[in-house]
């Protein structure tokens, strides 16, 4: 096996700085871009899905109200 070799501190410092920057960027364009998108959409899937239980809810009220007759 061939030992280690050593690893420039130029280039430790470069590696922990992009990592620390990488992360910064990440957490600044979650919160700004993302983060608000994301509630945008929440609330859209929340609207459709009133709406869709509403007309499940209207077409077995139809269909309960066409079942019961008189004629069978």
């Amino acid at each position: 096996m061939v030992p280690p070799l050593q690893v420039s501190p130029l280039i430790k410092t470069s590696r922990w700085s992009a990592l620390l920057v990488g992360m910064i960027y990440g957490k600044k364009r979650y919160d700004d871009y993302l983060k608000p998108i994301a509630e945008e959409e929440r609330i859209v899937k929340a609207a459709e899905k009133k709406q869709c239980e509403e007309a499940e809810g209207i077409a077995k009220q139809l269909i309960e109200a066409s079942e019961d007759t008189i004629m069978k």
